[in-house]
């Protein structure tokens, strides 16, 4: 595990992007090519759960790699924007095949720490972020091939969230979803809505021509499918941040929105796997593995009296 030298991104650089898409938690996933070289990155990937029977497989991750394979490409960087709650990462099945190093932001020790105490974790859990290869903290540089990225801190959904800027690209997690869906809620522990009013004036910042690609689309009134914007796009547009949206106007809209969400189908389990790297918790004497259930975890009715007495 190390911190990257900071470097500013290559401003001239057009990467080929190829885009990969799991009906079953709405998340996009990206291959991010070198145009001067066969290296590449991952953004985001996906490990398919059948909830109810609680079956593991790969067909999308299969799908990425065979894609990586196929077109003769070197895979450098297996990137994280953030522990997601709505998807588990294939993080580490992609990396035993292909290679590549695991990276997310820095702040993973605090999510670790946190979600370790609601999960009920083993005493050997590490919550130093150690499950990953790379810890990458704001202003580091990301090198594919010939291409130099930057890696920006942008919190507010969660503590760990990072954006990636690699040549005009700019992969912005759940912070952003296209304009007619606004964007991230800050409700889960460690969001904010002040802190990610900020973190988006950053982004865009960005030139206005950048190419903005989301974690998510949920096909708003039944749209087809949509995950590139750009900078301009999204100051013109979003209904959540557009030109003259202030910051108490934003966490007014953003506070009041976030108490009429339900929680993510696949958080519990989602947050069990992603702060460990996408690795599952160990398995016990017999070789089978679990994840937890916490009761109440995110609210709810008081059990106390329901409890077990032996």
């Amino acid at each position: 595990m190390n911190s990257l030298t900071q470097k500013q991104p290559s401003a001239d650089t057009r990467p080929k992007v190829t885009t990969f898409f799991d009906e079953a938690t709405n998340t996009l996933s990206y291959v991010v090519r070198d145009p001067a070289s066969k290296a590449c990155a991952i953004i985001d990937s996906v490990m398919n759960l059948d909830y109810p029977s609680g079956s593991i497989s790969f067909a999308g991750a299969d799908q990425i790699i065979d894609y990586i394979a196929d077109n003769n490409l070197e895979l450098e960087w297996i990137l994280e924007t953030h522990v997601h709650a709505d998807h588990l990462s294939a993080a580490p099945y992609i990396q035993q095949r292909l290679g590549g190093r695991i990276a997310i932001g820095f702040n993973i020790s605090v999510v670790q720490e946190t979600f370790a105490g609601v999960f009920n974790a083993e005493p050997e859990f590490a919550r130093d972020g150690s499950q990953f290869d790379v810890l990458l903290r704001d202003g580091d540089s990301i090198q594919i091939g010939q291409m130099t990225g930057l890696a920006m801190h942008t919190p507010g959904h969660t503590p760990a969230c990072m954006t990636y800027v690699l040549g005009d690209a700019v992969f912005v997690g759940d912070t952003l979803f296209m304009p007619d869906a606004g964007t991230a809620r800050v409700d889960f522990p460690g969001g904010d809505a002040r802190t990610l009013y900020a973190s988006i004036q950053r982004i865009l910042g960005l030139p206005a021509d950048m190419r903005i690609f989301v974690c998510h689309d949920y096909l708003q009134d039944g749209r087809e499918l949509e995950y590139e914007t750009t900078v301009e796009a999204q100051l013109q547009a979003n209904i959540h941040v557009h030109r003259g949206i202030s910051e108490s106007a934003f966490v007014e809209m953003r506070t009041a929105r976030d108490a009429t969400l339900g929680m993510p189908t696949l958080i519990l389990p989602s947050l069990q796997v992603n702060m460990r790297a996408g690795h599952f918790p160990p398995a016990d004497d017999s070789g089978k593995v679990f994840l937890k259930l916490p009761i109440n975890a995110f609210g709810g009715a008081d059990i106390s009296s329901l409890t077990s007495r032996g």
